[in-house]
């Protein structure tokens, strides 16, 4: 028995989110072609491409908007077609398409978003004010989402997707469209989930000032992962002098940052 529950000691914790071999299609055309990828605990994982790589059709397969009709995806062990109520509780979700209701209050839509996830009235106000708190717009519960700005509606969806405490979050071009000062906030706010909680985040950009040396990264061009490893290890591997130009070595010229 003691030998037992060392070994149970010892048995590694499964990966945040692992990706076996999945591929999607839209009728003829080949969205995604045997995508293997996975997120550490507690990891900042970014997954790399250019616009139309397929990122959001995988962030679509992971939050059971489309069906996994080939391959496995599973969140801390749990199949999210097998067992989806277990899979999405450890997972919170920031789609790169707006989805706060504009006409209700910040506070109204994270009380909305705790109901789904069966959370009681009193329990999912004292939740809201925390992580409106710690976004820093706890003086904006009662406005309504319209009056915020482009910055501040995406740190109301990122608060939102931790209302339920999930292990894992997901992160779909968050940044894309918004002032310099906007886009600073937001990063270094995921990254602190990371390191004060040991939230493990996908995080879907093209934006490459947003990835740190030492963090996971997977390369999506045109469905295929080409390249995987932290960012450090890629420049090694492509002879690179930096990111970009590694980026650009494996899938062509990389988006310029808007000034």
């Amino acid at each position: 028995m003691a030998a037992q529950n060392r070994l149970a000691e010892a048995a590694p914790a499964p990966p945040a989110l692992l990706v076996e071999d999945v591929s999607h299609s839209y009728g003829t055309r080949r969205a995604l072609e045997h995508v293997n990828l996975h997120v550490a605990p507690g990891r900042f994982t970014a997954l790399l491409g250019l616009n139309g790589a397929g990122k959001t059709t995988l962030f679509s397969l992971i939050t059971r908007l489309f069906d996994v009709r080939s391959g496995r995806i599973r969140v801390h062990g749990h199949d999210v077609t097998r067992a989806p109520g277990e899979a999405l509780r450890a997972l919170g979700v920031v789609f790169q398409a707006r989805t706060l209701d504009l006409d209700i209050s910040v506070r109204d839509n994270l009380l909305y978003h705790a109901a789904l996830h069966g959370i009681g009235r009193r329990e999912a106000r004292a939740r809201a004010a925390d992580v409106l708190a710690e976004v820093e717009l706890a003086e904006r519960e009662r406005d309504s989402v319209r009056q915020l700005s482009g910055g501040q509606m995406r740190r109301v969806e990122i608060a939102r997707a931790l209302l339920h405490r999930p292990r894992l979050l997901v992160v779909d071009e968050p940044t894309v469209g918004l002032d310099v000062a906007s886009k600073s906030v937001i990063v270094t706010h995921v990254r602190r989930l990371v390191a004060e909680r040991g939230v493990a985040v996908l995080w879907a950009t093209h934006l490459l000032d947003e990835v740190a040396a030492e963090d996971d990264v997977f390369v999506l061009h045109r469905g295929r992962i080409v390249a995987d490893g932290t960012a450090t290890t890629l420049i090694a591997q492509t002879g690179a002098a930096d990111l970009r130009s590694a980026f650009s070595s494996l899938v062509g010229p990389a988006p310029e940052e808007p000034a």
